[in-house]
């Protein structure tokens, strides 16, 4: 009893430097979408206010970091409780879309937009899936130990779990995000345990997947051919990546001043979305790039040292799931702006307009800050130990020898779940 107050009330353990940086990305996100909203809704409407999409996108971050502070003060145990709940009912939206939801540039992904009001469709369910995906994953994983070895008990049923999770966000035309939660997936799967050969013959089959997808596809053969020849300029279908690179070039080392692009007056698509960091990157220089660059670096430091140090195999996975997912969804939004990867429809976490986005991004760091102030409460359980409970988790970690992380050897100490 003592040990779950003092988890629940420490507030001195959390994760401080993760806030700090987290708060960085969303300021500069608000002023970008500030800057890159302006002329965007006045395109659709001349009667309409340029602070819109501004004022809509605060309300969603106001959301959101409600949504942080709840999860992080919930002792993130007791999400296990729900975790087969939630994931139900992620399906059935996942499901509800493809029935009910609202179709935009040529992808069905956006569910009750109209109801809500916002441009584009403000509730994606796909968005959604990314947390709740690592949410179960983490569940199912952490429960199984060693057995997550075997082919039968281990990676035939998680493979199709997420191939059913993978699958309907596929038909709803969003590869990227389908390909994220995926590799995010393959990942925690190794951490918990699987062997170098499952996550090879995993990364084969997701290859090829892939590469089959693409082929069956013209609009997606067609992203892959333009990426390999962006500057082909073949009927000025490669004009997206090429404006981005042309603001980026364009910004120099310091910028051209915080609501100068130009780039965003027609030339870059959705400027204020998947395209957002090109317009950061003209108004705020390579200086400004390598910024937002060093402070995810510092969220994945951060984020995976949770993850080393949480106090159970279930703590671990889920800062795992949670960082990974955050980091290299913003790397790939990053390399497709700079033509390193081919175009695909996925935000940069924190700074991209999108309510779903920032609420989702946000959720996962209340899952960090969880986690962070149980590694808090167990340190602090040691010392007042003199070292005994460390000594007996030690002990009881041989039994869970399939795990890559140190501390979550003692997954048996504070799981209160089960």
């Amino acid at each position: 009893m003592s040990t779950t107050r003092a988890r629940t009330g420490n507030v001195s353990a959390y994760d401080w430097l993760l806030v700090v940086a987290v708060v960085a990305l969303v300021i500069l996100g608000l002023m970008m979408v500030y800057s890159a909203t302006a002329f965007h809704g006045l395109k659709y409407r001349l009667d309409a206010d340029p602070s819109l999409l501004f004022l809509k996108q605060l309300i969603w971050t106001a959301v959101g970091v409600v949504v942080l502070v709840l999860i992080a003060r919930i002792d993130y145990h007791r999400w296990r409780r729900f975790s087969v709940l939630i994931l139900a009912a992620t399906l059935a939206l996942l499901g509800a879309v493809l029935i009910l939801g609202r179709q935009e540039f040529g992808a069905q992904r956006w569910l009750i937009g109209r109801l809500l009001g916002a441009e584009g469709g403000s509730v994606q369910p796909s968005e959604l899936a990314k947390l709740t995906m690592i949410l179960y994953a983490a569940d199912w994983l952490a429960s199984k130990g060693e057995r997550i070895r075997q082919v039968k008990a281990g990676l035939i049923p998680f493979a199709v779990l997420l191939g059913l999770v993978v699958g309907l966000i596929v038909l709803q035309h969003h590869l990227t995000s389908a390909a994220i939660i995926a590799v995010n997936g393959i990942v925690m799967f190794f951490v918990a345990g699987g062997s170098i050969w499952q996550l090879l013959a995993c990364g084969v089959l997701g290859s090829v997947s892939i590469g089959l997808l693409v082929m069956e596809s013209p609009y997606r053969l067609e992203r892959v051919l333009l990426f390999l020849q962006p500057f082909s300029e073949q009927a000025e279908k490669g004009s997206p990546t090429v404006q981005s690179v042309i603001a980026l070039a364009s910004g120099g080392l310091t910028g051209v001043g915080i609501g100068e692009s130009r780039g965003k007056f027609g030339y870059i698509a959705v400027p204020h979305s998947d395209n957002i960091f090109a317009i950061l990157g003209e108004e705020m220089g390579l200086i400004g790039c390598l910024g937002v660059l060093g402070l995810f670096a510092f969220v994945a430091y951060r984020g995976f040292r949770i993850a080393m140090n949480a106090p159970d195999m279930f703590g671990t996975l889920l800062a795992t799931g949670f960082t990974f997912g955050l980091v290299f969804q913003a790397i790939y939004n990053m390399a497709v702006v700079t033509a390193t990867a081919p175009v695909a429809g996925i935000t940069l976490p924190f700074i991209s307009y999108g309510g779903s986005s920032m609420v989702v991004s946000l959720a996962s760091i209340g899952f960090l800050l969880s986690i962070s102030r149980g590694m808090g409460s167990l340190e602090e359980t040691d010392r007042l130990a003199g070292g005994a409970l460390g000594s007996e988790a030690h002990d009881l970690g041989g039994r869970d020898r399939g795990t890559r992380l140190s501390r979550a050897r003692r997954s048996g100490l504070f799981d209160r779940s089960r």
